[in-house]
Parts: structure tokens; C-alpha cells; sequence
């Protein structure tokens, strides 16, 4: 894994965590600081798509500088709840809200976030018609709204920040999302990744039950590729691997016997979230806060 070195920013802490690769920045090595070398720090999605394999590999998280990463979760927060990307600046949106949560969760420590100001900042980002943006005032989106679900749900604040009515009136707007697979918002095409998105929000909600699966299972296996595998956005196209584990996702939550359960929130197999709350219990809270 690449981890960032971490980097000193005027004088406060050490902010750390991972970067997508190893030829960005500057070789890791606990012992040294850099000075804020441009571009070399860590990237939140980074760092929870890093904690999520390490974890379905087995690793035990011993390696990581645990402080460090949550010191670089805190310095990530902005004044309106939502999360940049980098601490050396970026777009802030519910993507990076996802990751952080996503984050703390894995880490057992929710010390470097300021829940209610999260809460807060996706209850401003529903929308009129219920679904959520990706930031206040912008249209409602299926990832987006996934994001903000999962973490609400991994905070422990579903309930406590939509009121019944938010609930049902999302619950509605997710589920209009279905044609045949699923779509990311009204009037566009059925996209198989948001067969994950939309269909794990639904899980979230307790509702998994209101989806067709026959359809919803038929779409995403037409997108398969039938010469080199894998699933692509739509059926006659190119595969990848987004749309390859997010089809594959999607299709253990509807229930596929073959696939590892996957948890909805988290979206990694339960048999990982199984390992990642033994560590939990061997691994006192807090143990590594700063």
C-alpha cells in the first residue's frame, strides 16, 4: 500500500494517510516529515479504498499510522460539515463525507469528526423531490445519495437526522429509479453501477424488498462481457473494473448464493466487516486518538 508521508502544516500535527500510487510523492518512512512537497499528500478515498483491502486481504491494520490518518481525517472537515479530499486543498462534496466516515468506522475512532455538522450538512443537501446532492442546492444523485445514507447509517444517525417523512419520501425516490436496472437520476439511462448505489441505499432503508430482482439482476448480467468478462456500464460495451465490482456487489445484495454477502455501508463482504469488528474488540477505542 502507498501511504503518504505525513505531511507538517504550519506547525499543528502530522496529517497522514494514502495516496492511489506509489510513483506520487515521496517515499513513506515514519521517522521524517516533508514539508508540504506539492502534491505529496494523501487522498481520503484513497485511504478508505487502502483500509478496505488491507482488510479483505486479512491484514490486521498494525502497520498503519493510525494516529496519523486520523489526525489527516480532522484537518479534512470543513466549516459547513463536508470533507476536501486533500489537506493541501480540493472540491468538497458527499463523496469525500463517504470516505471519511468510511474511515473512522474502520478505525474504531470517530474522535477527528464533528458528527453533527456532517448530519447537518446532509440534511441541507436533500432535495425537494428527496433525493440527495452532492452538495446544498444540486441535483439529486444516486451515488450521492448512497454517500450520504451510508454515513448517516455508519454515525448511528439515520433516524435522528431525517425525520419519517424525509425517510418515506427517499425511500420513494430511490426506488423511481428503477426501469429495468437502476438509474443515477430521472430521465437517464440504466447504468449498472447504480444497481450498487441505488440498490444498497435501499438495503440501508429496509427496503430491498420493494426491488425487482429479476429485472434488476437481468440488466446487470446483460452488461457482461462475453470474451473477456467482467460488466460494463451498459450491455454491448467495454468492461471495467468499477462497474465490475459494483455489479458484482449489487448482485449479492440481491441475493446471488454464489457471491460473499457484501455489507451495504461499508461495501465490503460481510466476512471482512466479521474480521474488521474482531479487530475491534482486540483494539481498545481510542486507543490511538489524538
Amino acid at each position: 500500500m502507498f501511504m503518504a508521508l505525513p505531511i507538517f502544516l504550519g506547525g499543528s500535527s502530522d496529517v497522514g494517510g494514502f495516496r492511489g500510487a506509489s510513483f506520487l510523492g515521496m517515499p513513506f518512512d515514519l521517522t521524517k516529515r516533508s514539508a508540504g512537497v506539492c502534491n505529496d499528500c494523501s487522498h481520503v478515498a484513497m485511504t478508505y479504498t487502502a483500509l478496505a483491502t488491507l482488510l479483505i486481504l486479512g491484514d490486521d491494520l498494525s502497520r498503519v499510522d493510525k494516529r496519523s490518518v486520523l489526525q489527516g481525517i480532522k484537518k479534512l472537515q470543513l466549516a459547513d460539515g463536508s470533507f476536501a479530499a486533500t489537506a493541501l486543498g480540493s472540491e468538497s462534496d458527499m463523496r469525500f463525507v463517504y470516505c471519511a466516515c468510511c474511515v473512522c468506522y474502520m478505525l474504531n475512532d470517530w474522535s477527528p469528526i464533528d458528527q453533527d455538522r456532517v448530519a447537518q450538512f446532509i440534511l441541507k443537501c436533500q432535495n425537494y423531490d428527496y433525493g440527495i446532492g452532492q452538495r446544498p442546492y444540486l441535483e439529486a444523485h444516486g451515488g450521492s445519495t448512497f454517500c450520504a445514507l451510508a454515513s448517516l447509517v455508519l454515525m448511528g444517525r439515520l433516524h435522528t437526522t431525517f425525520s419519517p417523512a424525509r425517510v418515506e419520501g427517499l425511500k420513494l425516490w430511490c426506488i423511481r429509479r428503477q426501469q429495468t436496472g437502476f438509474q443515477g437520476r430521472p430521465n437517464k439511462p440504466t447504468d449498472t453501477c447504480y444497481s450498487f448505489w441505488i440498490g444498497a441505499t435501499l438495503h440501508l432503508l429496509e427496503c430491498a424488498s420493494w426491488v425487482d430482482k429479476l429485472w434488476n439482476t437481468s440488466f446487470i448480467l446483460s452488461t457482461q462481457s462475453k470474451h473477456v468478462g467482467g460488466f460494463a456500464k451498459w450491455p454491448d460495451t467495454h468492461p471495467d473494473p468499477l462497474h465490475t465490482y459494483l455489479g458484482l456487489s449489487a448482485l449479492s445484495l440481491s441475493g446471488d448464493l454464489e457471491l460473499h454477502p457484501v455489507h451495504a455501508a461499508l461495501n465490503i463482504s460481510q466476512r471482512t466487516v466479521q474480521w474488521l469488528h474482531h479487530l475491534h474488540t482486540t483494539t481498545p477505542p481510542h486507543s490511538h486518538s489524538m
